[in-house]
């Protein structure tokens, strides 16, 4: 087990700070973090923020001095490490960021949008789900994705109020309006529409590469690990409280079914690669547990 600590380059409070992970325990982390004298308060999650004028300390005490790339990539594989999506101070932050990269000039139109992903009803589809969804567009198109693609993806939960089909076909419908409203021609308002309204049923033409890529990431959670898969099924199972839990635990298995129906779940090859063995297993463990209790 180690230390490491990055070089302090994250301005905050008037100064810089490094931060300080352990690539194998939190419970090592907390240990060294307190004898370096560092306070709780710093702690965030999987790090510590330690401020500039410690970080000799900390090296002294027996942390690896490392730079900020190889710190993230011995975080990531600890498997300490907590992403964005589940940062929900820091989710709206990263999506605003984001909207401002490729949609300079449309700010309010993103500020609406996030109105809507924060929304408290949601628990699943929120934006968390989001930023999930275009990270997983960054993987699939190497960090190149089109922007009608990406406009896609911000709509196409845009509305959701727990009606299946009706939901996809409002947000269908606000793309249209919004996007003409905001400058956009009518054409590409149409297509992000089009967009939207196949993740109504998830099966996308096979010519379609656009429709493909969306639908593969609106599903990417299907892969995910079995705690994390976990996490989503319950949180979806909150969205629908207001369902009896003979009629939601029907409704649910019969959806999974459709999927495991398909010969495969996700369509571009990359997504397969990524997804689809884990994701066959954690939809088929989900109907097992659903039509067994």
């Amino acid at each position: 087990m180690t230390v490491y600590i990055d070089p302090p380059r994250w301005p905050a409070h008037g100064t810089v700070f490094s931060h300080l992970v352990s690539d194998a325990s939190l419970e090592e982390l907390h240990g060294f973090a307190q004898e370096l004298g560092v306070s709780v308060r710093a702690f965030d999650e999987d790090h510590y923020d330690v401020p500039a004028h410690r970080h000799a300390d900390a090296v002294a005490l027996g942390a690896v001095a490392v730079d900020g790339k190889q710190l993230a990539r011995l975080l990531i594989r600890s498997g300490l490490r907590i992403p964005a999506r589940r940062r929900p101070a820091k989710i709206t932050a990263a999506l605003t960021a984001r909207w401002a990269r490729h949609f300079p000039g449309h700010a309010e139109l993103g500020a609406a949008l996030l109105e809507r992903w924060n929304e408290p009803h949601r628990t699943y589809h929120d934006t968390s789900h989001l930023l999930r969804v275009l990270e997983a567009l960054d993987r699939l198109t190497v960090g190149r994705p089109e922007p009608e693609l990406l406009l896609a993806a911000w709509f196409h939960d845009a509305v959701h109020e727990g009606r299946a089909g009706e939901d996809e076909r409002a947000s269908a419908e606000l793309a249209r309006c919004e996007l003409t409203a905001a400058g956009w021609t009518p054409d590409a308002a149409e297509r992000v529409a089009e967009l939207v309204l196949v993740t109504l049923e998830h099966r996308p033409g096979p010519e379609d590469r656009h429709a493909c890529l969306l639908v593969d990431a609106d599903l990417s959670i299907l892969g995910a690990s079995p705690q994390e898969y976990a996490r989503y099924s319950e949180a979806v199972r909150r969205e629908y409280a207001r369902v009896p839990e003979a009629e939601f635990r029907a409704a649910r298995a019969e959806v999974m079914r459709q999927l495991l129906s398909a010969p495969a779940l996700f369509h571009d090859p990359v997504a397969v690669d990524l997804w689809e063995h884990r994701a066959r297993e954690n939809v088929s463990r989900e109907i097992t547990e659903l039509t067994t209790r």
